[in-house]
């Protein structure tokens, strides 16, 4: 068997990184899990312009996000997308 050359990762690869970097790095821990974990579960198969839903999500501030995401609060008109509706659905569903 002769070995492949390594394919040169993508500029979607490295967006991608990037994304999971920083929802894993939000500044509260709740939020590090709750999002970071749907985005490690989800992102290799979503599409550029699901990218670009998630990374709206992810411009709300943390304390908002995590008030949604848990229920505490419904999704508020402005905010509500689908891929805000699969985060929360993600979180709520979370074994705990």
């Amino acid at each position: 068997m002769t070995d492949l050359p390594p394919v040169p990762p993508t500029e979607l690869d490295a967006r991608r990184r990037r994304i999971i970097f920083r929802a894993q790095h939000r500044g509260t821990f709740e939020n590090d899990l709750l999002i970071g974990d749907f985005v490690k579960a989800n992102i290799a198969a979503m599409t550029p312009a699901e990218l670009d839903e998630l990374e709206a999500v992810m411009e709300f501030p943390d304390a908002e996000l995590a008030d949604w995401l848990t229920g505490r609060r419904p999704i508020p008109a402005h905010a509500d997308g689908a891929m805000m509706r699969r985060i929360r659905e993600a979180a709520l569903n979370r074994a705990i």
